[in-house]
């Protein structure tokens, strides 16, 4: 008897990969959906995925890596006992292998499987080859934005046309991830302190001397700076005039034609200016 092909979708909490979710709904309808929860994500994710979940009428399964006594392996376990206080970085993604992809392949197992990804056509460039979440020969990708030819714009259309909109964080910050993320640009850390103080302050915690430098040097979330100094009210305001800055040379680009994209809301325009801020791919499993 020839073994069934399961159909899965991982959702991040972003905008991609719920959009993909709610376009594959109809066209494949044994379509499982997952998300990969660290156990750090931010509350509008939760509420996201809840609202996502109604749409979808189907559950969402939460993943987390078990030990053999049943207890959830989350992002603290790794970071103290694995790690040694180590936080993960863009040179050191450890937090993605171990909270992400690791729990996708143990769901999986040996069973085959189509895993849909959320890569637009857009993103298709010359030479450019989709990325993969997993290696393993039985989860088999497949892009049906990019075989589609779905587009940023039309991204935006299939949440707004079916009533999901975008998470409540696209406020202030336009990726999906925990709350700590270290792919956060400045702007978004400055947003986590405004909109969510705790948990700035539970990040911060974070933050802890490297116990192998002879200098005192910090683990810090960013690179060069730490969010005590981060934090510093001289700070947030030259962090807050660069993004203001940004936000309207992008409007005066979009009206002097320049940017050929009419009708962008300021979320969009502020995802604008994220993306040219950008000089690293972040996680994919995290942000799609």
């Amino acid at each position: 008897m020839e073994q069934k092909i399961r159909h899965v979708l991982g959702l991040s909490g972003g905008k991609d990969s719920s959009a993909l979710a709610v376009y594959m709904r109809d066209r494949v309808p044994d379509m499982e959906y997952f998300f990969s929860d660290t156990g750090k994500e931010l509350p509008e994710t939760y509420e996201y995925l809840d609202k996502l979940e109604v749409f979808l009428g189907k559950p969402i399964v939460r993943l987390n890596m078990h030990d053999d006594h049943n207890e959830d392996r989350d992002f603290d376990h790794y970071w103290e006992y694995i790690y040694e206080g180590l936080l993960p970085s863009s040179q050191v993604r450890w937090c993605t292998i171990n909270l992400k992809i690791r729990p996708f392949e143990a769901y999986i197992g040996e069973d085959k499987a189509y895993h849909y990804i959320a890569i637009r056509a857009d993103e298709d460039r010359v030479g450019y080859k989709p990325p993969k979440i997993s290696s393993l020969p039985n989860i088999q990708p497949k892009y049906p934005f990019k075989e589609d030819g779905i587009t940023k714009a039309d991204v935006y259309r299939i949440l707004e046309e079916n009533g999901i909109g975008l998470p409540s964080y696209y406020e202030w910050r336009t990726r999906s991830g925990c709350y700590f993320c270290f792919f956060q640009r400045k702007s978004e850390w400055v947003g986590l302190l405004e909109k969510h103080p705790d948990l700035f302050e539970l990040a911060k915690a974070y933050e802890k001397p490297n116990p192998h430098s002879k200098t005192g040097e910090l683990f810090t979330w960013c690179q060069g700076e730490s969010l005590e100094e981060l934090s510093k009210p001289e700070r947030i305001a030259e962090i807050k005039t660069n993004t203001e800055k940004a936000i309207e040379d992008k409007k005066k680009a979009i009206a002097d034609k320049k940017i050929t994209k009419p009708n962008q809301t300021l979320m969009q325009i502020l995802t604008e200016v994220h993306d040219d801020e950008d000089d690293e791919e972040p996680c994919l499993i995290c942000h799609k």
